[in-house]
């Protein structure tokens, strides 16, 4: 059964998407070749993106955040695009992303659970003002609030906890679908990985270049990128 025929079946779709889905769009994953973690820095990126990190050495971790997280030049590609339309004509009821880039929402998608934060919200941490990802881009240092309050991105680092109104609406829309398409993740990243056990749906369908643990429980494996993926799909 291909990709199409489960799509044209499916009235509850799903996607479960990781950093693999906007490597197309120029943003570096974590754990390939080329990703962050085989860049060098004085720390390694899980220990600058670590809450503790962040309030004891903020300035080194706004430096690395400007440089690497802050991608405001990318655009869409064709899997995000194609998974807005596929929501305006009713057959995707979510996306769950384990990315913080927004691009989903730039393509047009509505219905959006994004697991970890966004780039796009910052707040200050004394007096709640919202602040731009451009505000962070273009600021210097250690950015700070007008009444002097530290600004923190909206984020979810490690040693922090997922929002629990956004795992239950995510979990929520696995438990519900019919189709799960599962794109671009090594789903070795916790809790975020265990959200499939959730599904209960007819079919599970996995995209990704590299081997996951789910390889073998899926009804469809296709080892390509993702947007080439879904550059191919009719809606």
């Amino acid at each position: 059964m291909t990709l199409q025929e489960l799509v044209d079946r499916s009235k509850r779709i799903v996607f479960f998407g990781g950093a693999g889905v906007s490597t197309e769009s120029g943003i570096p994953d974590f754990r390939s070749e080329d990703g962050l973690y085989h860049m060098k820095y004085a720390y390694p990126p899980e220990i600058i993106l670590s809450r503790e990190f962040f309030y004891e050495n903020t300035e080194e971790f706004y430096r690395f955040y400007r440089d690497k997280m802050l991608p405001l030049w990318a655009k869409p590609n064709a899997a995000h695009k194609k998974l807005a339309e596929l929501e305006e004509k009713g057959k995707l009821t979510a996306v769950v992303t384990q990315n913080i880039d927004g691009l989903h929402q730039a393509a047009g998608s509505k219905n959006v659970y994004e697991l970890h934060g966004s780039v796009h919200r910052n707040y200050c941490l004394r007096c709640g003002k919202f602040y731009s990802a451009n505000f962070i881009a273009e600021s210097k240092g250690v950015p700070h609030c007008s009444c002097g309050g530290l600004i923190k991105p909206d984020v979810v680092l490690y040693g922090e906890q997922l929002e629990e109104r956004t795992v239950t609406h995510a979990l929520t829309a696995i438990e519900e679908a019919d189709l799960l398409i599962v794109a671009g993740t090594s789903l070795t990243v916790y809790p975020a990985a265990g959200f499939l056990e959730y599904f209960r749906g007819d079919h599970l369908v996995l995209i990704n270049r590299g081997a996951t643990p789910y390889d073998e429980r899926c009804d469809l494996l296709i080892r390509e990128n993702v947007g080439e993926v879904f550059s191919k799909l009719r809606v």
